[in-house]
């Protein structure tokens, strides 16, 4: 089978590490790709937005299977152009993918289909988002309901700082285009974990729990980022509390996205919250999230093309997953400044020394090759990812690996797991 994975970023380099272990491979084809991606497949230069540059890829290449990476191209209907010209796609319609990229849509379907979130309420005018928060007061979640990488939520813990990020997104327009509509929701407290179901539309398979690091300080302080490490699986989430999220969350949202006549063919992100009523919805992705893919999909054992290809043909229901039953840990390598000023272009060294440790594996974020050597090209840089027995002895040899692993301008985090590690240590 020859496969077609557009993107390039960590997320995508651990998908085309897992895609290349399938026996039913003939060959990986990435587009645009990175240093990281080039080891498991043939990489060409095209844009994820340049879709008719990917259909002629696609089509050059003889592509069985296409298998999109990222929300962007999801959200410009890029599942919906291959499939048109007659190719397997796993990844979700536009109108599916509405699920992650306007956050108004979410939460009015969740509320029409009584699947557990917050109140919340959508505002175009400042004025109004104004009034609203100073009537429900603080704490409060601000969010620009477009795509903003990740960037584009403000948890206010005052009401000064919930109004100011109100002319932050609907004022000053610091997310763009995905800020012309905000959304004001109600603050939810408790643990946070990310579930992943594998979907053709009809019914689900799931991957391992886990948990990311979204704040670029340790502690859990300073702005959100696109995540500074991940561990699954993550020990909030309790056997009875998985079954109960499959039923009430996942599946529910499938059901209903399948009753508004827009079935969701692809990979479904629910971030959970655990509170005191039980699990709440903080958002979905229409697409495995980043850094969580790099601990998930190092636990998953079953063939992912066996699961994409369900995902197409409308088999899902005949999967059986199979997991690894040991732990993952997973740390961000950052330019330091990340996420809003840093220099790149810095020589990377030391990754063949960290994969050595054993169940270790790099995988690249923000990386680019120059006459043979790698060098840093983005915030986040590289993902070091491990497996051991247990979440602490993860945590341990991520770590291990990470210090093998030199770059000028280097930010790490050093606390990546440490809810884990303080829930098992009660």
């Amino acid at each position: 089978m020859n496969v077609l994975l557009v993107g390039s970023g960590g997320r995508e380099n651990t998908m085309a590490w897992k895609i290349a272990q399938s026996p039913r491979l003939t060959k990986l084809y990435c587009a645009p790709g990175s240093p990281g991606m080039a080891r498991y497949g043939e990489c060409r230069d095209i844009d994820v937005m340049d879709i008719d540059g990917q259909i002629a890829y696609a089509k050059e290449v003889s592509a069985d299977l296409v298998v999109i990476g990222p929300e962007n191209p999801l959200e410009a209907g890029i599942a919906d152009r291959f499939e048109a010209e007659g190719f397997k796609v796993f990844g979700p319609s536009a109108a599916a993918a509405k699920i992650e990229t306007d956050k108004d849509f979410a939460l009015a379907l969740m509320h029409k289909y009584g699947i557990p979130t917050g109140d919340f309420a959508t505002f175009t005018d400042a004025e109004e988002a104004k009034i609203y928060v100073r009537e429900k007061g603080a704490p409060i979640v601000l969010k620009a309901a477009g795509l903003a990488a990740g960037k584009g939520v403000i948890v206010a813990k005052t009401q000064d700082e919930a109004l100011k990020a109100v002319d932050d997104i609907l004022v000053d327009a610091s997310f763009g285009e995905a800020g012309a509509k905000c959304v004001v929701m109600e603050y939810l407290d408790g643990e946070e974990a990310s579930i992943f179901g594998f979907s053709d539309g009809k019914s689900l398979v799931y991957a391992v729990s886990s948990q990311d690091h979204k704040r670029i300080g340790e502690g859990e302080t300073g702005p959100n980022t696109g995540g500074m490490g991940a561990y699954a699986p993550a020990p909030v989430v309790t056997a009875e509390l998985e079954q109960e999220v499959y039923e009430t969350v996942m599946q529910s949202t499938i059901d209903a996205l399948a009753a508004e006549g827009t079935p969701f063919k692809g990979i479904l992100y629910g971030g959970l919250i655990f509170t005191e009523k039980g699990p709440q919805v903080i958002e979905f992705n229409c697409r495995l999230g980043d850094p969580e893919t790099q601990v998930v999909l190092p636990l998953l054992k079953t063939d992912i093309l066996d699961i994409f290809e369900a995902g197409v043909n409308g088999t899902m229901a005949d999967i059986e997953v199979q997991l690894d039953d040991r732990a993952a840990c997973c740390v961000v390598m950052a330019s330091d400044g990340y996420p809003t000023k840093y220099e790149t272009g810095f020589p990377i060294y030391g990754t063949d020394d960290a994969e050595a440790v054993g169940d270790v594996i790099v995988f690249h974020a923000g990386t680019d090759s120059r006459d043979g050597q790698l060098l840093t090209s983005g915030g986040r840089v590289l993902a070091v990812a491990a497996v051991n027995d247990d979440i602490p002895s993860a945590i341990d040899k991520a770590y291990e690996a990470v210090g093998k692993i030199t770059f000028e301008n280097q930010y790490i985090r050093r606390d990546i797991g440490h809810q884990a590690l303080t829930r098992l240590d009660s």
